[in-house]
Protein backbone atom coordinates (compact mmCIF):
# COMPACT_ATOMS: atom_id res chain seq x y z
CA UNK A 1 0.00 0.00 0.00
CA UNK A 2 1.24 3.29 -1.07
CA UNK A 3 2.41 5.39 1.96
CA UNK A 4 -0.06 8.39 0.74
CA UNK A 5 -3.36 6.34 0.33
CA UNK A 6 -5.81 8.56 2.33
CA UNK A 7 -7.20 6.57 4.61
CA UNK A 8 -11.51 6.12 4.52
CA UNK A 9 -13.84 5.51 7.27
CA UNK A 10 -13.77 1.95 6.60
CA UNK A 11 -10.13 1.63 6.69
CA UNK A 12 -9.79 3.75 10.25
CA UNK A 13 -12.75 1.47 11.85
CA UNK A 14 -10.84 -1.49 10.83
CA UNK A 15 -7.74 -0.13 12.17
CA UNK A 16 -8.93 1.01 15.55
CA UNK A 17 -10.37 -2.70 16.05
CA UNK A 18 -7.02 -3.89 15.22
CA UNK A 19 -8.42 -5.97 11.91
CA UNK A 20 -6.28 -7.38 9.62
CA UNK A 21 -6.94 -6.03 6.09
CA UNK A 22 -4.91 -5.18 2.67
CA UNK A 23 -6.29 -2.42 0.54
CA UNK A 24 -6.01 -1.82 -3.06
CA UNK A 25 -6.03 1.21 -5.46
CA UNK A 26 -7.21 0.93 -9.05
CA UNK A 27 -7.33 4.05 -11.29
CA UNK A 28 -11.04 4.18 -13.19
CA UNK A 29 -11.22 5.28 -16.25
CA UNK A 30 -14.86 4.17 -17.04
CA UNK A 31 -17.53 4.82 -14.53
CA UNK A 32 -19.49 1.90 -16.26
CA UNK A 33 -17.13 -0.70 -15.89
CA UNK A 34 -18.98 -3.27 -14.29
CA UNK A 35 -17.76 -4.95 -11.01
CA UNK A 36 -17.06 -8.45 -12.58
CA UNK A 37 -15.10 -6.38 -15.27
CA UNK A 38 -13.11 -4.94 -12.93
CA UNK A 39 -12.46 -7.82 -11.06
CA UNK A 40 -11.14 -9.78 -14.43
CA UNK A 41 -8.96 -6.72 -15.23
CA UNK A 42 -7.29 -6.93 -12.05
CA UNK A 43 -7.04 -10.91 -11.70
CA UNK A 44 -9.27 -11.17 -9.04
CA UNK A 45 -11.86 -14.17 -8.76
CA UNK A 46 -15.29 -12.17 -9.27
CA UNK A 47 -17.19 -14.47 -6.94
CA UNK A 48 -14.58 -13.01 -4.28
CA UNK A 49 -15.30 -9.56 -5.04
CA UNK A 50 -18.64 -8.37 -2.87
CA UNK A 51 -20.83 -5.25 -3.60
CA UNK A 52 -22.27 -3.71 -0.83
CA UNK A 53 -26.18 -2.61 -1.73
CA UNK A 54 -28.32 -0.84 0.32
CA UNK A 55 -31.83 -1.35 0.85
CA UNK A 56 -35.12 0.17 2.68
CA UNK A 57 -38.59 -1.39 3.60
CA UNK A 58 -40.47 2.05 3.00
CA UNK A 59 -41.20 2.26 6.95
CA UNK A 60 -37.74 4.27 8.14
CA UNK A 61 -35.61 1.10 8.35
CA UNK A 62 -32.26 0.70 6.28
CA UNK A 63 -30.68 -2.66 5.49
CA UNK A 64 -26.96 -3.31 3.42
CA UNK A 65 -26.88 -6.42 1.72
CA UNK A 66 -22.71 -7.49 0.57
CA UNK A 67 -23.37 -9.77 -2.45
CA UNK A 68 -20.24 -11.20 -5.48
CA UNK A 69 -20.62 -8.53 -7.71
CA UNK A 70 -21.53 -11.30 -10.81
CA UNK A 71 -25.13 -11.82 -8.56
CA UNK A 72 -28.58 -10.23 -8.54
CA UNK A 73 -30.08 -9.02 -5.46
CA UNK A 74 -33.22 -11.30 -4.73
CA UNK A 75 -35.10 -8.54 -2.56
CA UNK A 76 -38.13 -10.81 -1.04
CA UNK A 77 -34.91 -13.12 0.11
CA UNK A 78 -33.09 -10.25 1.64
CA UNK A 79 -36.57 -9.00 3.32
CA UNK A 80 -36.88 -12.46 4.80
CA UNK A 81 -33.09 -12.83 5.87
CA UNK A 82 -34.05 -9.03 8.17
CA UNK A 83 -37.35 -10.06 9.28
CA UNK A 84 -39.36 -7.76 6.97
CA UNK A 85 -42.38 -7.96 4.57
CA UNK A 86 -40.65 -6.07 1.66
CA UNK A 87 -37.62 -4.26 0.60
CA UNK A 88 -36.66 -1.90 -2.36
CA UNK A 89 -33.21 -0.76 -3.49
CA UNK A 90 -32.11 2.53 -2.01
CA UNK A 91 -32.38 5.59 -4.34
CA UNK A 92 -29.38 6.65 -5.46
CA UNK A 93 -29.76 10.22 -4.19
CA UNK A 94 -30.55 8.90 -0.46
CA UNK A 95 -26.90 6.74 -0.57
CA UNK A 96 -24.27 9.71 0.71
CA UNK A 97 -26.70 11.63 2.67
CA UNK A 98 -27.17 7.90 4.63
CA UNK A 99 -24.11 6.29 4.35
CA UNK A 100 -21.71 8.71 4.09
CA UNK A 101 -20.19 7.03 0.86
CA UNK A 102 -21.02 7.55 -2.64
CA UNK A 103 -22.75 5.27 -5.55
CA UNK A 104 -19.49 3.09 -6.72
CA UNK A 105 -17.42 3.63 -3.43
CA UNK A 106 -20.00 2.47 -0.80
CA UNK A 107 -17.91 0.18 1.89
CA UNK A 108 -20.08 -2.24 4.65
CA UNK A 109 -18.04 -0.76 6.85
CA UNK A 110 -17.86 2.63 8.25
CA UNK A 111 -20.85 4.10 7.37
CA UNK A 112 -22.54 6.71 9.34
CA UNK A 113 -24.71 4.58 10.95
CA UNK A 114 -24.55 0.79 11.71
CA UNK A 115 -27.30 -0.57 9.73
CA UNK A 116 -28.67 -4.62 9.93
CA UNK A 117 -26.24 -6.26 7.18
CA UNK A 118 -25.85 -9.42 5.49
CA UNK A 119 -23.29 -10.60 3.81
CA UNK A 120 -24.54 -13.75 0.78
CA UNK A 121 -23.59 -17.12 2.16
CA UNK A 122 -21.05 -17.57 -0.34
CA UNK A 123 -18.67 -15.59 1.43
CA UNK A 124 -17.82 -18.41 3.41
CA UNK A 125 -16.15 -20.10 0.62
CA UNK A 126 -13.06 -18.32 0.90
CA UNK A 127 -10.74 -16.84 3.58
CA UNK A 128 -10.31 -13.54 2.36
CA UNK A 129 -12.49 -11.39 0.11
CA UNK A 130 -12.94 -7.97 -1.73
CA UNK A 131 -15.52 -5.13 -1.04
CA UNK A 132 -15.40 -1.59 -1.24
CA UNK A 133 -13.20 0.70 0.80
CA UNK A 134 -15.22 3.61 1.11
CA UNK A 135 -14.07 5.15 -2.01
CA UNK A 136 -14.47 4.32 -6.05
CA UNK A 137 -12.12 2.07 -7.30
CA UNK A 138 -10.50 1.46 -3.43
CA UNK A 139 -11.23 -2.20 -2.33
CA UNK A 140 -10.30 -3.63 1.21
CA UNK A 141 -9.28 -7.43 1.47
CA UNK A 142 -10.05 -9.03 4.51
CA UNK A 143 -11.63 -12.46 5.99
CA UNK A 144 -15.61 -12.30 5.70
CA UNK A 145 -15.89 -13.29 9.41
CA UNK A 146 -13.79 -10.22 10.38
CA UNK A 147 -16.17 -8.36 8.04
CA UNK A 148 -19.49 -9.74 9.79
CA UNK A 149 -17.78 -8.62 13.39
CA UNK A 150 -17.05 -5.32 12.16
CA UNK A 151 -20.57 -4.62 10.45
CA UNK A 152 -22.35 -6.64 12.98
CA UNK A 153 -23.61 -8.68 10.18
CA UNK A 154 -24.70 -12.42 9.48
CA UNK A 155 -24.52 -14.60 6.86
CA UNK A 156 -27.37 -15.55 4.29
CA UNK A 157 -28.83 -16.49 1.03
CA UNK A 158 -28.95 -13.09 -0.94
CA UNK A 159 -29.22 -13.59 -4.50
CA UNK A 160 -31.61 -14.97 -7.41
Amino acid sequence: MSGTLKKTNAMRQLDTLGIQYDSVQHEIRDAFTSGSEMARMFGQDPEQVFKTLVTEDGKGGYYVCVIPVDEELDLKKAARQFGVKKLDMLPMKKLLPLTGYVHGGCSPVGMKKLFPTAVDETAQLFDRIYVSGGRVGLQLCLSPEDLNRVAEAFFGDLTV
